[in-house]
């Protein structure tokens, strides 16, 4: 799908060529400055696009946020400091050019659908290309907590993402009548500009979820890494489901978020890997993930991962046992870890299997800022190369 006034980077062999994109994820919490930098360096790298999480409580265990897990402890206080990332974008907005913002991904449980219509449509008129909302389930840490109803979640998204639909594109009052969402005559007068309506993003893993992408919504954001097979094979579903709601599903942004671990030696990899907030990340995978490699989960069966991750309820004792727990199989089976041109292969592998915008988040920010710089160095130069391979002229 093409950016309004944006040119297409490209990725390219011997046997097809398609459109690609390059995105990253932005920090939400303070200090704001960081956040403006991110921008400023996507905008001078030509990057297509920045999400922001939406947050209320970090997927890092406040009991273990020390500088001995991440150098980012010395600046932000508690990771659960989290910005809401609707004014966030609405303040990056002035200074990101034509990088695409948006959220990866909010849930229609804490935020009504026409208020998420109506925030998405407001960032519209502010951004300079279409702003991305993706849209999900929801996870257990941002609901139990604060009392939210939990139960459910793919029908009410599915009533959600009907509403949102319509809210964005009515040009009069409307109604609906569903099981969690009700309508009665209500107005949305807001619209988007002509060439910046907004663009909804599922993210999507299981069956029921790949059908909705499909008959709803303009790309697919799943966040668990997969093989190149797998992600074709789960594409190929949406595109089914599409095909059966009259769709075009070429229309349908294939995206996916990488975990990059990267160094520029091998050897500088497997120190990385050693690192305790490194390690952490392979208990974000669900214990599917784990019983692949062999192992078990420390949080037990049936553990879905981040969904169910209730990080601020976990003792330093219980997150330095789990971490000790983890195999180096996981970390290879969860994130993206290779060299540089590894990487590069790597997405490439999955571009050959439909994969058309992969926003890359450097998971070596967590050790150092050294790595910190080196990681969204790579992320520059995968976009960068990957424009170079298709002849692209520079900006």
């Amino acid at each position: 799908m093409r950016h309004a006034g944006r040119e297409e980077t490209t990725v390219s062999d011997s046997h097809n060529s398609r459109s690609f994109a390059v995105g990253t994820m932005a920090g939400v919490n303070p200090p704001l400055s960081a956040s403006r930098f991110l921008v400023r360096l996507a905008k001078l790298g030509r990057l297509d696009s920045i999400l922001a999480p939406d947050h209320l409580i970090s997927v890092f265990p406040r009991a273990i946020w020390d500088a001995d897990f991440t150098p980012q402890a010395k600046v932000v206080r508690s990771p659960d400091e989290q910005f809401d990332y609707a004014p966030l974008l609405a303040n990056l907005a002035a200074g990101a050019g034509r990088v695409q913002l948006g959220v990866g991904v909010t849930d229609p449980i804490r935020r009504h659908p026409v208020l998420l219509a109506q925030t998405f449509l407001t960032l519209a008129h502010m951004t300079k290309s279409p702003p991305i909302l993706g849209l999900g389930c929801g996870e257990r840490e941002n609901l139990d907590p604060y009392g939210f109803t939990w139960d459910r979640p793919v029908s009410r998204l599915e009533e959600a993402l009907q509403v949102v639909r319509t809210a964005l594109t009515s040009t009069e009052s409307f109604d609906f009548a569903g099981k969690y969402y009700r309508i009665d005559s209500a107005p949305m007068d807001l619209t988007a500009p002509a060439d910046r309506m907004p663009q909804i993003w599922l993210g999507a893993h299981g069956p029921r979820m790949l059908e909705l992408t499909g008959r709803y919504a303009d790309g697919w954001y799943p966040w668990e890494a997969m093989s190149p097979d797998e992600y074709g094979r789960r594409l190929n579903v949406v595109h089914n489901a599409a095909r059966a709601a009259g769709r075009d599903p070429e229309a349908i942004v294939p995206a996916t978020m990488i975990s990059m671990l990267t160094a520029r030696t091998p050897a500088g990899i497997r120190q990385l890997m050693r690192h305790p907030g490194i390690r952490y990340m392979a208990l974000l995978a669900p214990d599917a993930v784990w019983a692949r490699c062999g192992a078990k989960h420390p949080f037990g069966e049936g553990f879905r991962g981040l969904i169910d991750l209730m990080p601020h309820r976990l003792t330093k004792a219980e997150v330095q046992e789990a971490i000790a727990e983890v195999p180096d199989e996981v970390l290879h089976e969860w994130l993206m870890i290779g060299t540089p041109p590894e990487v590069l292969a790597r997405i490439r592998a999955l571009a050959d299997a439909g994969l058309r915008h992969a926003v890359v988040f450097p998971t070596a920010a967590l050790v150092s800022s050294a790595d910190a710089a080196f990681g969204y160095g790579v992320v520059l130069w995968l976009a960068a190369r990957l424009r170079r391979q298709a002849g692209t002229p520079a900006a």
